[in-house]
Formats: C-alpha cells, structure tokens, sequence
C-alpha cells in the first residue's frame, strides 16, 4: 500500500546525498535500493528499545545493520549535541522524536528544545506517566489535556511539536470516552497523538478501530506485538512484529488512513535488542 512520505527534512536530505553520490560518480545499485526504501517507507525504532545494549554508539551501529534510518531518541542519552550530531552521521541516522518526561518539560522546556535543535529533531513525545502523575477522574484527563495543549501551543511557537504516547492506564473509560480522548478533547489540535498499539490491544481495544478515533493528529504509531498469552513472559509478553496475536493485516491499512507519519519498532523487554529490530524492520517493509 502506499505510505505517505517521511517529513521534508529528512527527504532533502537524503535526495541530496544520492545527488552527491551520483556526481561523484561512487552512485552503485545497493545502496540507491537502500536509501530509496528508507525515503519511501517511514520507518524508525524508540531506542528505549536498545537501551541494554551497550553503549549510545554501539545502539546506533546496531540500528545502522537492522537496515533502520530513523530514530526515536530518549532525551539525550547522556551525551552532547555536538557529539549525537557525529553519531548520527557516522551511521546514517536522523532523530524523528524523543521522549521526554513530563516534569523535565515542565521545569526544562528551554533546555530540551535547544538540544533538539541543535540535533534536528523537531518533534517531542511524552512517554509516560508516573502512577502518582495518573488523574483518577474524567476532570483530571481534561485537566492535563489543557495543560498539554497549552505546552503544545508554546513549542510550536518555537518550530516544534508536541505528542502523547499512551499505555494501557490511558484506555479506562469514563461514559463513552476513554481517558486519552478526553485528554486529546481537552487540549486542542496542537498535541498529537503517538498510539502504541500493543498497549491499546492489552487494554482490550482494538488497535485498528482505536487509531481512527486520531485522525489527522496522529503523529505515529509504536509498532509492537503481544505474543500469546502466557509465552514470553521473560519478555513482558512482548514479542517481534509479526510472531504476535496482533492482527497486521487489517491495522497497518487502518494505520495509513489515520495519517500515521512513521512507524516506530518498540519492544519493552527484547533479550535480543537487534534481532528485534531486524525483524520488526524486515516485517514492516515486507508489509507496508
């Protein structure tokens, strides 16, 4: 099916790196293949994924082999600007996100967008809240709805996006709404959404229906699987796109129409971080 391209950035400059290429006369059959599938196919993995496998160089060697160009990044992972811009060009990757915490936003907004600037990152996503952070009410979810729609309001003042990435907590009901709706009712076109949705499908939802409550502020999905229940309770019931209970075939088409801008390969317990990735990557571009 087709996918809708990846955002404008990112496009420039791989076309102009090919276009490089091809004056230099170095312009070779692979890697044209390559980089053409990565500009068509929006697909990128949250390094929380990786983060037990060595160290930020070694996670990004590692997305580099999975075929992966795309990252979702978690803050800064304790190194500098200047150096994450080198790591980025040494394996071809570009930031399409981070997660950061709602408190650091909160106290260290200035900070975080000046950091993702200078990396050229322009999107931020909250990624959870603590249990103490949770509102017990439906005024609550509205509550932090207009709190976040306020925070949106402000970073895209200064070129920059905000998106709430949700759990299962988020899916309780409140009359016929569940508590992401009305946060997202509450805060305005300015917050976009980043559904995770092997957390929705935990919640007894059904992920294809779910994303369609989104459209037009869906920013991106978390591509992730269940595996049955009981098996891999090493790895928190997760397991590699496609080996799970998740039904693909009707949710990566209903993912599309909801105007979903990437695909970001996610697994919260992975024993084996790169053969992950490698699948979830060679799954949804068997797929997409």
């Amino acid at each position: 099916m087709a996918i809708g391209s990846p955002n404008i950035t990112l496009m420039v400059k791989k076309i102009s790196i090919m276009a490089s290429m091809l004056m230099m006369g170095s312009f070779v059959t692979a890697p044209a293949i390559a980089m053409e599938e990565s500009l068509d196919l929006p697909i990128a993995v949250q390094m929380y994924t990786m983060r037990d496998h060595g160290s930020t160089e070694e996670q990004f060697a590692a997305v580099n082999r999975a075929g992966v160009k795309a990252i979702e990044t978690v803050g800064d992972h304790g190194v500098s600007a200047e150096r994450m811009n080198e790591l980025l060009e040494t394996y071809d990757l570009d930031i399409i996100a981070t997660h950061v915490g709602l408190d650091e936003l909160r106290s260290e907004s200035s900070e975080v967008v000046d950091f993702n600037k200078a990396v050229g990152n322009d999107t931020i996503v909250i990624p959870y809240l603590e249990e103490d952070a949770r509102p017990d009410s439906a005024s609550g979810w509205k509550e932090l709805g207009k709190e976040l729609g306020s925070m949106a309001e402000k970073l895209d003042k200064a070129d920059m996006t905000l998106a709430y990435h949700n759990h299962d907590f988020e899916m309780q009901e409140y009359g016929d709404k569940t508590a992401l709706e009305l946060l997202f009712d509450a805060s305005g076109p300015a917050l976009k959404s980043e559904i995770d949705l092997a957390w929705v499908e935990r919640a007894g939802l059904d992920p294809a229906e779910y994303v369609t409550r989104f459209d037009d502020r869906l920013f991106a999905v978390h591509a992730k699987d269940n595996a049955p229940q009981g098996e891999a309770t090493k790895e928190g019931g997760f397991t590699s796109l496609g080996n799970g209970v998740l039904d693909w075939e009707t949710i990566l088409p209903a993912v599309e129409e909801a105007g979903a801008k990437w695909y970001i390969i996610e697994h919260d317990h992975p024993l084996d971080p790169e053969d992950v990735i490698t699948v979830g990557n060679r799954f949804l571009k068997d797929n997409l």
